[in-house]
C-alpha cells in the first residue's frame, strides 16, 4: 500500500517513517512538509493513503482534506485531539494522536487494507450504463462500453470513443472507483484503458508495456501495472 507522509516537522516525519517501517505491507513513496506540496505530490503519485498533520504553515490539513474529497484515504496524525469531529466529517479513515501508539497505528493500517480490498471486490457500473457526453456542440447518450480510454488532462479526463474525443469533469481516481475492474484497467497514473480494446502489446523501453488499442492509439502501461496486467490476463513472464 503506497502512502505519503504530510507533516511540517522533520522529526515527526522521521518518527512516523520508523513506525511504518515495521509494516511490510506499507511503502512510503514520498513525504511533504505543507499542504501545497502535498497536493502536487498526491496528484502526481496517487497514493493509496496519506498520513496527514493538521497544523502546518499555510493551508491546514483539514483544508487539504476538504480539497481532496474522496480521491485518497486520509489518516490524520496530529498532536491535537480536538479536531477529531471535523476530521471524521471529512470522511477521514482514522485519527491518530501524537505520539502515535504502535497498536493504534496497526489498527489504522488494518482498516486501510480492508478498505482497499473491499474497493477491489466491488463491482462497478454495468457496460450498458448510459452517459450524456458533449462532442463539440452535440450531446450524445452513449453506453459506458463505448469508452475505449480515459486520459487525465489537468483536472479533467478525456474520453475516447467511436464518436471521437470528449471530456468529463472528474478525476481518474473518481472514475476508476466507479468502473468494473473486469472491463477497465488502470494503465498508469494518467490512463485507464478498456481491456477488450487492447489489440496487441509490446515491451516498452521503460520495462513496462505499450498497448495498441482498437482505435489506433498506443498507451504506455507502467512497469508496476504491466506486472499486474500480465497476472490478470495470465501472461507468462516475457
Amino acid at each position: 500500500m503506497k502512502v505519503i507522509i504530510v507533516d511540517d516537522e522533520r522529526l515527526a516525519r522521521n518518527e512516523l517513517k520508523r513506525l511504518l517501517s515495521k509494516h511490510s505491507n506499507i511503502e512510503i513513496i514520498d513525504e511533504a512538509k505543507n499542504a501545497d506540496e502535498a497536493a502536487i505530490k498526491i496528484k502526481e503519485q496517487q497514493p493509496d493513503a496519506i498520513f496527514l498533520d493538521i497544523h502546518m504553515p499555510g493551508s491546514t490539513g483539514l483544508e487539504l482534506a476538504e480539497s481532496l474529497g474522496d480521491d485518497v484515504n486520509i489518516i490524520f496524525c496530529t498532536a491535537y485531539d480536538q479536531f477529531a469531529v471535523d476530521a471524521f466529517s471529512l470522511n477521514a479513515m482514522d485519527y491518530l494522536v501524537k505520539p502515535v501508539n504502535p497498536e493504534r497505528l496497526s489498527d489504522a493500517i488494518a482498516k486501510l487494507e480492508a478498505r482497499l480490498e473491499q474497493s477491489k471486490q466491488q463491482k462497478g457500473l454495468p457496460d450498458d450504463h448510459k452517459l450524456m457526453v458533449k462532442y463539440g456542440e452535440t450531446m450524445r447518450i452513449i453506453p459506458l462500453s463505448d469508452i475505449i480510454r480515459f486520459e487525465s488532462i489537468g483536472n479533467h479526463a478525456a474520453i475516447y470513443t467511436p464518436h471521437g474525443k470528449a471530456f468529463l469533469h472528474s478525476s481518474l481516481n473518481k472514475i476508476e472507483a466507479k468502473l468494473d475492474a473486469s472491463h477497465y484497467f488502470r494503465a498508469s497514473r494518467s490512463d485507464i484503458i478498456r481491456l477488450d480494446a487492447i489489440e496487441s502489446m509490446e515491451q516498452a523501453i521503460s520495462y513496462g508495456l505499450e498497448a495498441k488499442l482498437s482505435n489506433g492509439q498506443t498507451v504506455e502501461i507502467s512497469r508496476r501495472q504491466a506486472t499486474k496486467l500480465k497476472q490478470l490476463l495470465e501472461f507468462t513472464q516475457l
